[in-house]
């Protein structure tokens, strides 16, 4: 079946860009006519045109306001162009934009990648909720990333066709990394070899928890005085976070690769208030990482027993602790990260995209 699908998202950077960019690629691989509109510049921009695939240009921005209306109105003129067969959007801008005047008698899929309300609190919330019960009814098939995630959206109220096709990782690219890939990693990077090594990838975000890591960082050092912390990522919170970094914190910012980071490191450190179904902690775990994890949906559906450590969310108490245990423990980290490691073979990369292209299919038929 030759299909032709529009794919739509705001982000450009980080996981739901890395997301849409490789069910763009598997699709056209499938021999689908596929087309993304999204800003320009940025991962997934960059990544569609070394691909080969069609791109239009759609000027977003993250939040809403006064310009989603203009924004429904391009992306309503691009849909018409495309003239797809069935219409993916990605997270919560992309989901306004193209369900609040759809197109008659076209098939959408939204997919959240987190729900939009997470990200706020009191009325906002509650106007996201409703938002989300209404553009229900528009919508042919909502994907969540993980069961978490549908359950989240059944408990507000959010009715309609769900289908839960879990997040993965590239097994070929993140393997279980050992001492040999840990030295060469840390030889790349500049990392002393003996230094305990925390490691924290993510977008410097509210939703990342860096701001809680950094408060439980202080206790790390003076139970481990020779620890380092590498913070992985850019954002809007670079600056305030910049400045509350006490020693033995580096921040890396935007890397095009995390692997090495990954293998160099002892432990991952994943603070975040919330999660769709996070795609560090499935590499994490695929590099043979264990992982001190925030106790939120979307991360303790991946973590497993005796693959890290789950914590409550905000608190940097057990988080410094958590960190702490796995600084000292060579032994007991080492069998975490290969416990993490099989683990991660459940979350193949592969199936994701089968599953996607199997739904997108039978919403069409």
């Amino acid at each position: 079946m030759t299909i032709t699908v529009l794919h739509v998202a705001q982000p450009t950077e980080a996981g739901v860009a890395r997301y849409v960019l490789g069910a763009c690629q598997d699709q056209h691989a499938r021999g689908w006519l596929v087309t993304a509109a999204c800003p320009d510049g940025g991962r997934l921009a960059d990544g569609l045109a070394r691909a080969g695939i069609p791109r239009r240009h759609w000027a977003a921005t993250r939040g809403p306001g006064f310009r989603s209306l203009t924004e429904t109105v391009r992306l309503r003129e691009l849909i018409r162009s495309v003239r797809p067969d069935v219409l993916h959007l990605h997270a919560s801008k992309a989901g306004l934009a193209g369900r609040l005047w759809p197109v008659p008698r076209l098939p959408i899929l939204f997919q959240p990648h987190g729900w939009s309300w997470l990200a706020v609190d009191g009325a906002l919330r509650r106007a996201c909720v409703a938002w989300e019960r209404a553009a229900a009814r528009r919508t042919a098939l909502l994907i969540c990333v993980g069961e978490d995630e549908a359950e989240q959206g059944r408990q507000r109220g959010v009715r309609g066709r769900y289908a839960i096709i879990r997040n993965g990782v590239d097994l070929t690219e993140f393997r279980l990394a050992g001492a040999t890939e840990r030295a060469a990693a840390r030889r790349r990077l500049g990392v002393p070899a003996g230094v305990p090594l925390a490691v924290c990838p993510g977008r410097l975000t509210r939703q990342k928890g860096q701001d809680v890591l950094l408060t439980a960082w202080p206790a790390v050092r003076h139970a481990c005085p020779d620890a380092h912390l590498a913070l992985i990522g850019d954002g809007e919170l670079a600056e305030p976070l910049h400045a509350r970094a006490t020693p033995g914190v580096t921040f890396a910012g935007a890397v095009d690769d995390v692997r090495d980071w990954l293998a160099a490191a002892d432990v991952v450190a994943l603070p975040s208030r919330w999660e769709g179904l996070s795609l560090a902690l499935l590499e994490a775990m695929a590099t043979g990482r264990g992982v001190v994890a925030s106790d939120v949906p979307g991360l303790r559906e991946a973590l497993g027993p005796g693959a890290g450590q789950l914590v409550a969310a905000g608190d940097p108490v057990p988080l410094a602790h958590g960190l702490i245990t796995r600084l000292r423990d060579p032994a007991a980290r080492a069998a975490e990260g290969a416990e993490a490691a099989r683990q991660a073979t459940r979350f193949d990369l592969r199936r994701t995209y089968q599953q996607l292209a199997a739904h997108t299919e039978q919403v069409l038929q």
